[in-house]
């Protein structure tokens, strides 16, 4: 084993950090995970003999993602007895523009995790197939399919109407202020006919137990928050965009954090996304 030299190996690794974070939280849907995957990666890349590593972007992200295929075997086993309906951690305000909007973090979860980094190294990351290959260890063709069926999977969740971000953001406080204030003549009118709300409480709050479909459902539980809001405080600390859609951040009436988020289909709210969890809260404290 070669000397470990912590500082040499943070010079090279620390320019790298945005990179190798984007490719794990896409893949674990877990801030949290992500960043011990990136500490795990840290150690084997003081660890390893970095004269012989002729590209240390690829070499660390084939660690990451190798990493993260083995962590998402037990993170399996987690979302089987997750407590009512599971959103990824929400992570606000990226400088750059989300290529993995909520919608399609969604439904990436019904991939296999294989499908998954196939799909997100070469459609995302626009990776070739044969780095691919090396990357998850399988053979090109065999990469080719993976993304294939994962395309398949995922195709009506990409980001199909793109949302001016100072619209977007117009429309997420109008909401914001709406729901709050009970004027649910306003509220309805926001919302497709079809409008879906997720709440992800982890049983740390309350929180709806399962997703909601259909505009009648979806008001019925937002005359019973307006009712709510009117007798306890929530304080919106500001607009931004979530996982690639506009909403907002919220103090609520137990002194927690919330996030909101909308996705919008030609000018209206096609679904609404809520994070109470507080142990997926913590990173925007």
């Amino acid at each position: 084993m070669t000397e470990v030299a912590p500082v040499d190996a943070a010079a090279s690794f620390d320019p790298l950090r945005g990179k190798l974070m984007r490719v794990a939280y896409r893949m674990l849907g877990s801030v949290a995970d992500a960043e011990d995957v990136l500490q795990e990666a840290f150690i084997r890349w003081m660890r390893a003999d970095r004269a012989e590593v002729r590209e240390p972007e690829a070499f660390l992200r084939r660690t990451v993602t190798r990493l993260c295929l083995d962590q998402l075997k037990s993170a399996r086993l987690k979302r089987e007895t997750y407590v009512g309906p599971w959103l990824p951690d929400p992570v606000v305000e990226e400088e750059e523009e989300e290529d993995v909007t909520l919608p399609l973090m969604l439904a990436l979860e019904r991939l296999s995790p294989l499908e998954r980094a196939a799909f997100l190294l070469h459609d995302v990351f626009g990776l070739e197939f044969e780095e691919v290959a090396t990357t998850i260890g399988r053979e090109p063709a065999a990469c080719r399919q993976l993304a294939a069926r994962a395309r398949t999977h995922v195709r009506g969740s990409r980001q199909r109407f793109q949302v001016d971000r100072t619209h977007g953001l117009e429309l997420a406080e109008a909401f914001f202020t709406a729901s709050r204030s009970g004027d649910m003549k306003t509220l309805s009118a926001m919302l497709t006919a079809d409008v879906s709300f997720h709440a992800d409480g982890g049983g740390k709050r309350p929180a709806a137990m399962k997703l909601l479909f259909g505009i009648e459902d979806v008001m019925n539980l937002q005359e019973s928050l307006a009712r709510f809001f009117a007798k306890g405080g929530s304080t919106l600390i500001r607009t931004v965009m979530v996982n690639g859609l506009p909403g907002f951040i919220t103090r609520e009436a137990d002194g927690e954090l919330q996030t909101t988020a909308l996705d919008i289909e030609n000018g209206r709210i096609a679904a609404i996304y809520v994070m109470r969890n507080p142990d997926k809260l913590k990173h925007l404290h």
